[in-house]
Formats: structure tokens, sequence, C-alpha cells
């Protein structure tokens, strides 16, 4: 434990850390201290000298960003030496700042801007010509005015300590000093964003938001990401009910006070021109705005007569990931009372063999933030800067603490941090080398798949890392929805119970977790209790054709692993109805009826992420034209289909029922063991960074960053 010591700030008496910097026991007792470079999250560069204090003692004004604290220190940060050095500081900052501020985007939320006001004066003694500095482009994320850059090096250690990859740098000495790229070239990190947030003045802002709105005129509203299963937190700012630009909402347990690129930026699809705005009917080949009540009928009568015919399981539903878990509630709940059992959301898995042994819903293993104090990480098909960008910044950190990261991966995936180990195989391969890995740790756990495998001396190398350790063994997206998901999970669970380690997985989308929990699976319902009828799987679903689909916020040419099967079969159906945001151009060959839902950042419910933590969110905006929030759409469907119990006003009601089954729910899972290891190879495609989802794809600037990063 750190010990603590005596010091006095501004007259008052504090305890503070020893060793700690002076601003940091100041902001702890709530004294502040001006500041530029400084930076909670980054390494100290004391070279804005903004900080400047004095030290009882001391012959000069000190920097309280870059002096540590000792026993019995007397701290005066108003005293009129620290005036008198702070406002030095400010004239020379503002020597060569341009006087843009009625066009700046940062106007009304900088921090130059803030601290001249209190530092600055009303006059400059200085009439020479300002200093002009030639702008970079940066790429489609990112807008520079370097002219105003202080050269407080926050975006420099950004990229350099956080990201992992540094882009940005200082070049030039003097008044030549200038931020940039070596060569003229674009940032390509994953949460390149970031570094609009750590600039203090409008050097750097935000391209797709440039000259939109002014800072006073937003409105803010917290929400939850709807991207990938880390659940960041975020604000969502509009005017006049449009979303201008989403921002982080500081959470130290999952996103901390950064956001990634995907999270920040996709809102911009939310406005795309295949948006559909009103329920479209297709009659005799030619697509029609209806009155909501007409759709509505149609579908429900189009169901009826599919049951009344063939029956109600030639009804199969998709959902996906990214909806709330009061949706795919409310979506199991609705098939389920019709007497449809082929329920998914698992759009991209296609070895199912191990789901009745799996647990309830997948999780990480352990809390996001412990993954910094891991000694050995193996990540087995995961591409994190892909899958989950924000995770890398946990990773980076545990490679900094001393961590040993090992990935294994059907192809070469770029990391920003030091691997200690690396198998780039096939996924059978991957089998084996798991396999060989286990039977160096256990020789007697699954004997049928380790006794007769070679085993290299990397395999003993990765083993020897995993003993004795706290090690964390992780599933990504590649492994879990290859040829042999389930055979590389098995082993994955295998080793991790073998060394003592946590066994987590990367599941897709918001909230898989959520969808498992609800019961948007084939096999089970709520809480995982058992079903009258197993149904198929998404997959099979495809194969085994339906005469009738309900898609969920999917859009199957992109969504789904099997495109042509899954295209294939929604034509040949007699009745699909799309719940969606967008209308595609296959969705108008295939579908007969499209119920406009919104968009995440429209929309209102839970998310369960990766830590299996629930987040409640509300709109960002209220909801465009006739679009309606999905579980609005499902519980008015249910209506019409006269399922009993769907008269629920607001979604909080949705979200008590739910929580009722849960604990009524008995949960039980079987045992799963392959007979041998797979014994060919399977072909997985590079993760989609930015053609995850129906939103993200639409968001123009993150496709040419797309681009960019080729």
């Amino acid at each position: 434990m750190t010990e603590k010591v005596n010091i006095e700030i501004d007259g008052k008496k504090v305890q503070a850390e020893q060793g700690a910097m002076i601003i940091e026991a100041a902001d702890s007792c709530g004294a502040y201290i001006p500041r530029f470079c400084y930076h909670k999250k980054l390494s100290v560069a004391a070279n804005c000298r903004m900080c400047l204090i004095e030290v009882e003692g001391g012959r000069k004004a000190m920097p309280a960003c870059a002096t540590p604290i000792t026993d019995g220190m007397k701290i005066k940060t108003r005293s009129e030496l620290a005036l008198k050095s702070q406002k030095a500081v400010m004239e020379f900052l503002l020597i060569n700042h341009p006087l843009d501020c009625p066009i700046c985007d940062q106007g009304g939320q900088c921090e130059l801007q803030d601290l001249a006001m209190g530092y600055g004066s009303d006059h400059s003694r200085y009439d020479s010509t300002k200093r002009v500095v030639k702008d970079q482009d940066l790429g489609p994320l990112v807008a520079t005015d370097m002219t105003r850059c202080i050269h407080c090096t926050r975006c420099v250690r950004f990229t350099q300590e956080i990201a992992g990859l540094q882009e940005l740098g200082t070049m030039g000495r003097g008044e030549h000093v200038e931020i940039g790229t070596y060569i003229e070239n674009a940032v390509t990190s994953e949460i390149s964003g970031n570094i609009i947030d750590v600039c203090p003045v409008g050097a750097l802002t935000s391209k797709p938001f440039r000259y939109t709105a002014r800072a006073w005129e937003l409105q803010q509203r917290p929400s939850i990401a709807a991207h990938d299963c880390l659940g960041s937190n975020i604000f969502v700012h509009s005017v006049n009910n449009e979303v201008k630009r989403v921002v982080p909402k500081e959470n130290e347990a999952i996103n901390e006070s950064w956001l990634s690129d995907r999270d920040r930026f996709s809102y911009i699809g939310v406005n795309s021109e295949e948006r559909v705005l009103k329920p479209m009917l297709k009659r005799d080949g030619v697509w029609q705005a209806v009155d909501w009540n007409v759709a509505l009928e149609i579908v429900a009568s189009s169901f009826e007569n599919i049951k009344q015919h063939f029956g109600a399981d030639q009804l199969a539903g998709l959902i996906s990931p990214n909806a709330t878990i009061e949706e795919h509630y409310l979506f199991q709940k609705v098939l389920r009372s019709f007497g449809a059992a082929s329920i998914d959301h698992r759009l991209h898995q296609v070895d199912f063999a191990d789901q009745n042994a799996l647990p309830l819903a997948p999780e990480l293993g352990l809390s996001i933030a412990s993954l910094e104090t891991q000694e050995t990480i193996l990540l087995i098909g995961a591409d994190i800067h892909q899958e989950i960008p924000l995770l890398s910044v946990r990773l980076i950190k545990a490679v900094k603490n001393g961590a040993s990261i090992i990935s294994m991966n059907t192809y070469d995936a770029k990391t920003r941090f030091a691997l200690r180990e690396k198998i780039t195989a096939s996924t059978d391969q991957l089998a084996h080398h798991l396999a060989a890995i286990l039977k160096v740790l256990d020789s007697a756990a699954c004997p049928q798949l380790t006794k007769d495998i070679l085993v290299t001396e990397q395999d003993k190398l990765i083993a020897e890392h995993l003993k004795g350790k706290k090690s964390s063994i992780i599933l990504g997206a590649i492994a879990l929805n290859s040829d042999h998901g389930s055979t590389l999970r098995l082993l994955a669970k295998a080793i991790a119970h073998a060394t003592g380690a946590t066994f987590g997985e990367l599941s897709e989308g918001a909230n898989a977790a959520g969808a498992w929990i609800a019961g948007a699976v084939p096999h089970r319902s709520v809480g995982g209790s058992a079903v009258e009828k197993v149904g198929h799987d998404a997959q099979t679903m495809f194969s085994k054709s339906h005469k009738a689909y309900m898609l969920f916020n999917v859009e199957p040419e992109f969504d789904c692993a099997e495109a042509a099967k899954a295209l294939s079969a929604l034509r040949a159906a007699d009745f699909v109805v799309a719940c969606s945001p967008f209308m595609t151009d296959a969705m108008r060959d295939y579908a007969d009826v499209i119920l406009p839902i919104v968009p995440s950042v429209e929309n209102e419910g839970t998310f369960v992420n990766c830590n299996h933590s629930w987040q409640t969110f509300s709109p960002g905006v209220l909801s465009k034209g006739e679009a309606r929030p999905g579980w609005k759409v499902l519980r008015v469907l249910g209506t019409f289909l006269e399922i009993p119990g769907m008269d629920y006003k607001v979604v909080s009601e949705v979200y008590s029922e739910l929580k009722k089954a849960i604990e009524a729910a008995k949960f039980e899972s079987t045992n799963f063991m392959p007979t041998a290891l797979p014994s060919y190879q399977d072909t997985i495609a590079q993760w989609s960074l930015y053609g995850l989802d129906n939103v993200v794809r639409r968001s123009a600037p993150l496709q040419k960053m797309a681009e960019k990063m080729v």
C-alpha cells in the first residue's frame, strides 16, 4: 500500500500519496491548477508550464504536474508568484494563436479559451505577424487547424502510449516546431478519434462534425454504444433532434475515457438514404407505403395462413445480436407463443455441436480492467483491434505491466502490442496445437483428442507461459465462428482448467449475452430453461427452407455466414417480413413487408456486455418519421396475433417481466466431447471492423477510413 504523507495546499491540510505529483493531490482536494499538457491518462510531459505553482522554500515557480509530493510540503496555487507565472505562460501561448474563436469548433468547450479568460490579458504587447502552420490531411475523421496548436503533445502521447501506434510526432525546433505525421499520411488507428478529445485547443477537431453546430446549442443525453460486447458509455449530442456527434462518457470499469472510432462516428449512418421511415408493403412487385395497422394486419394474417396450411414450425426468426435484451425477449416470446421454434441470433456461427453444453451466456471470464493485471493472455482466433478496438488499450497496458500475450489465429492479425508467441494456421491446425498444449499440461484430460498428438517446442513454451501464473484464455469471433468452433472452445476450456486460468469469449454485437439470457436461441428459453421443441439454428433454418421468415434488424446478405444460401431461402419463401431501419436492394427482392424500426441511437432498452453488466439506456434523439422502437413493434404484433400478456406501456415493464422469468428459470447444461480432432481446413475471412452491422456500414467517413487502412 502506498504511504500517505501530510501536506498543505493553500493553507488546507491534506493527506496524499508519497511520490504523487502535486497536481494530482490538488485535484483530489478540489484546489484547481490550470493545465494544458497534463492529462491523467497520459505520461507527464511538463512542456506547457501552465501549472506553475509556488512551493514554500523553493527558489522559483515549479510545474505541479512534474513535482512529486514530499512530507510536510506547503503548496500555494494562488500566490502572487504562482499567478504571475501562470499569466506569463498564457501570454506566451497567445502570441501566435489565431483570433478565430468565432469560427472554431472548439469554441465554447476550449480549455485555452477558458483559461485565457482567467489568466490572459485584455490586450497583447506583441504586434508582429503571427506564425502560420500548414494543415495536414489526417484522413476522413480528424480535421486539423495546426496554427492553433500549442504543442502540448497530448495527441502524440496518446497515439504512442494508449493507441500503441505512434502516428503523430513533434518535428522541428524552436519557432519551427510542428505536430504532424512524419510523411503526409492519414492516421489509421481504430481509436484515432480520441485525439480530438485530448486536444485542449481547436487544432484537432471532428471532421464530420465540423461547422455543423456550436457547443452551447447541443443537447446531451447518455447512451450505450451498440457495436461490440464492451458496452462503451457514450454521450449523444444533438440539435433539433439531429445527432451531431457522439463522445465518450467516462466509465473506468469499461471504456475509461476513450471511445473507438466505430462507436464515435457510426451515428452518421443513421441518416442514410436507405433509411425507411414508413411501413412498406410489396403488392404485385411494387413497393408502396402503408399505414402501420395495414402492415401489421398483413403480417399477422400471413403468419396465421402459414400456420394453418403448413404448421407454425414453418416460421423462422433471425434477430441481430445488437438488439436490446427486451427486444430479444419479446421476439422469442412472440414466435414461441405463436408456435414457432426456430429462433436465433448467432448469425455468423456455423458449428453448433456444443450448444447444449454452453453456460447461460458467453462472458469474458474476468473484469475488463483486470486484463491489465494478467501475467499471461492467450488469444485464440481473436483480432482484437478489429473486433473490440478498445480492448487493445487494456492489452497494451498489460504488456507494459509485464504480461506475455500469445496469439493463435488463422491470419497474421496486426497488433499494437508485442506478442511473446504467435501461431498462424488453419483452424484445424489450431485445434491440434491446443490439443498439444493440453497434453503438456495434463495428458489425462481429453485423451481421445491428445493421445496421438505431436508436441512442438512452441507448444511446450506456450504451456510453460500459462502454468502457475495469473492467466486468461480468450476466444475471439474467428475461432467461435469457424467450422471447428466447438472443438476449439472445448480445448481452450480444458487448458484453462488445467492451468487455473480464466476462460472467456468475445461475443458478437452489443448484446449477444443478452440474447442468450432472453432465450433468443432455438434450444433454450428465458434464463436457459428447457424448451418443448428445439428449433433450427441460424444456418439450418436456411438449408432446410421455411415457408415464412421474420428478420429483426438483420440484413442476411451482409450479416449471415452463408449469405448466398440465406438469400436463396428467403426468395423461395412464401412470406418474409423484415423489421429494419433500412431498406436494401436485396430486401426489396426477398421481403414482402418492411416494418421500420429505429437504430440504437433512437432506441431504448438494455444491453448486457461481456462482463454481464446490464446497462439500460434511453433514446439519444426521438425516432424519425413513423419508425418505432423494436420492442413496441413486437408488442403490437403480438397483440395482432392475439398473444396474451403483450399490453406493455413502457419498456421497463418488459424488463421487469424478463427479470422475473430469469429468476424462475431452471438452467441445466450437458456435457460435450468430440471423438476426434478436426481433419479438414476451413477458411475464415478477416474480421471486418467497419462492416459489422447495418449502421456502421452506412457511415461514409468510416467506409473512407476503411479504404485508408487497407
